[in-house]
């Protein structure tokens, strides 16, 4: 009892002691707590939402591409895709393994996904799966737990409503290479796509748009509660080109089967309104990446249906050069109207024979007869007048040859032979040499853009310029005014005989173009037949007169047309090329007949700019103000 008592005051002085400890421990943690709650409320509620809220960049929709009308011509088309925010992923590589067990990666996904785990910025969405079904968003929706950082988001692919019609000229979208996307983080984004052939590369600048953003609500596990809010960017501004979709598929559909281009241009305004290549590709599978196999077959095909044959093409154009010769000689004074030659159906040179392709001859024929009836024998006199250095200069003159502004990349500028050229090259030129340029063989090599140029400006008399973007958002890129071309300053006798000779190719019992001449009332067309070979006849072959129709497709010439329409008030002008087609009057002149007339049978004013009407091969996103 006596120890207790003694033992009673140590015990308070500790309870006491214990109790101040106490005390002072909860006073400091409530003062924490009221500096923490009061005090700094505003900077620790601004830290739990940046813990919550999630912001990424999304890309924008890309700009449209259109026909003179407002047709689309490449559009967008929503579909589902996965992807992947590695900033919230303690271990991301982790996540894409349990996602590739889940949804499942083929072998090219998972290369590419991997690649990205180490090249991309974690703060860049990082695609995982495109084109998602809805299987596949079940089982993610499922695993979301499993799977932090992935979320289901709505993406855009490229389409191109009328396929492999315009896949040349329109071209295609691919993903960004690794170092596109390094030197340009916007260009990391997932959906983000970059021009890579035709009006879509030329382009590609007014087309991409400006990103936008999602803010977007997650959870402690790292998966997206709700989407907070979203600004989509900017959309790429509409592109409208000069085209004119119903041409394009007439003309498509002609050469469909075959080898070959066609292309029609205003000889008003220089629009183009239709050029076709063939074979051709499917576009849209650039997009998502060409399979291996269709790779393989279109680079083993021996038609090359990659190849624009229209603007790339290099052919000699046979007797469709005529006209150029004969203008080349007539402005130099070589000849005139009136002058004529003798053809037996033959001219000796030295120890060689060039032969017409009339054996039997045309007798005394001028300038307009020999384009009515192609007469060789005249043009290798004309040839021989005037020489190779003027026949080149009225090439590039009538815009044959040398650069022209389509708004197309890689455009070949075609070529003619020069003594300067000849020289440089210690290439012995002969007369022999001479005589053949001026039928359109030998050296010789245009496109069937050049050849659709010379016809326009013959059809003018003005230095018409062909081009393909009409309008870029609500903006003309050129005035609707034909005054603009300068005048060729070309000797006007000598245009009509040549115009003359080009119309009675058409419309005369004579003329070789006869058969395909226009069903139009009152309405006529002027145009030029050509056959080129592309297998060189021994002479014995030659003077048998062999018919190229018993050759091997691919030993046989090749066929072209040019014309313009109407004859006096000059609309179209255009050119058909068909390879191995054999003779330009059977294979491509009811080519350019039926193009010519569906021309003129239509209304070419074009729509204002920045018109869009939806196609109805596809369901289309974007068609919004440009």
């Amino acid at each position: 009892m006596k120890r207790e008592r003694q033992l009673r005051p140590i015990f308070t002085r500790r309870a006491l002691l214990l109790g101040a400890a106490e005390l002072g421990v909860f006073g400091l943690l409530g003062l924490r707590l009221y500096r923490m709650q009061v005090l700094e409320h505003g900077r620790y509620a601004t830290l739990a939402k940046h813990n919550s809220i999630n912001e990424r960049l999304v890309a924008p929709l890309r700009g449209l591409i259109t026909d003179r009308y407002g047709t689309v011509l490449a559009g967008n088309k929503r579909h589902w895709r996965a992807m992947f925010m590695m900033i919230e992923a303690p271990d991301p590589r982790a996540v894409v393994e349990r996602f590739s067990r889940i949804v499942g990666l083929d072998a090219g996904e998972t290369a590419r996904i991997m690649r990205d785990l180490v090249g991309k910025p974690h703060y860049i969405p990082l695609l995982l799966k495109d084109y998602l079904d809805w299987n596949d968003m079940a089982r993610i929706e499922v695993n979301a737990t499993d799977l932090p950082g992935v979320f289901v988001d709505v993406g855009a692919s490229r389409v191109y409503p009328f396929g492999a019609q315009l896949a040349h000229l329109i071209g295609y979208v691919a993903r960004p290479t690794q170092k596109e996307a390094a030197s340009d983080p916007v260009l990391a984004l997932p959906g983000m796509r970059i021009g890579r052939a035709g009006v879509e590369r030329v382009r590609d600048d007014v087309l991409r748009g400006t990103p936008g953003i999602v803010q977007t609500e997650v959870n402690v596990h790292g998966s997206v509660v709700r989407v907070l809010d979203r600004d989509n960017g900017v959309q790429g501004r509409t592109v409208q080109t000069t085209l004119d979709a119903g041409l394009q598929t007439i003309a498509a559909q002609r050469l469909s089967g075959q080898s070959g281009a066609a292309v029609m241009i205003d000889t008003i305004n220089g629009e183009l309104l239709a050029m076709a290549s063939q074979p051709s590709f499917d576009p849209s599978l650039f997009d998502t990446g060409v399979p291996e196999s269709v790779w393989k077959s279109w680079m083993s095909d021996p038609r090359h249906p990659m190849s624009d044959r229209a603007t790339r093409g290099l052919y000699a154009p046979g007797s469709t050069f005529k006209p150029c010769a004969a203008l080349a000689a007539l402005q130099c004074g070589a000849i005139t109207p009136d002058t004529t030659f003798f053809c037996p159906g033959y001219l000796k040179l030295g120890d060689h024979v060039f032969y017409c392709w009339d054996h039997y001859g045309h007798g005394h024929v001028n300038v307009v007869s020999a384009l009515q009836q192609s007469c060789d024998v005249f043009f290798y006199h004309v040839a021989l007048a005037v020489g190779i250095d003027r026949i080149a200069a009225m090439g590039r003159r009538l815009g044959l040859i040398g650069k022209l502004p389509l708004g197309l990349p890689a455009v070949s500028e075609g070529f003619l032979p020069t003594t300067v050229w000849a020289r440089k090259r210690r290439l012995v030129w002969t007369k022999g040499n001479t005589v053949i340029q001026g039928i359109g063989q030998g050296y010789t090599q245009v496109t069937p853009l050049g050849l659709a140029t010379m016809t326009a400006r013959i059809a003018t008399g003005r230095a018409v310029e062909p081009h393909i973007a009409r309008g870029i958002g609500h903006d003309l890129l050129h005035e609707d005014m034909p005054d603009r071309w300068p005048h060729l300053g070309l000797d006007e006798r000598g245009l009509a005989a040549v115009r003359q000779g080009m119309f009675d190719v058409v419309n005369t019992p004579k003329g070789t173009g006869y058969a395909s001449r226009l069903a139009l009332p009152g309405v006529f067309m002027a145009g030029k037949t050509g056959t080129a070979q592309v297998h060189d006849n021994t002479q014995a072959e030659e003077k048998a007169n062999l018919d190229d129709a018993t050759l091997p497709w691919k030993f046989r010439p090749n066929a072209f047309f040019i014309a313009f329409a109407p004859v006096h008030a000059p609309r179209v002008a255009v050119a058909v090329a068909v390879e191995h087609g054999n003779e330009g009057a059977s294979a491509s002149a009811p080519i350019a007949r039926d193009l010519v007339t569906a021309a003129l049978t239509r209304d070419l004013t074009a729509a204002p700019p920045g018109t869009v009407i939806e196609a109805p091969q596809a369901k289309l996103v974007g068609e919004g103000p440009a």
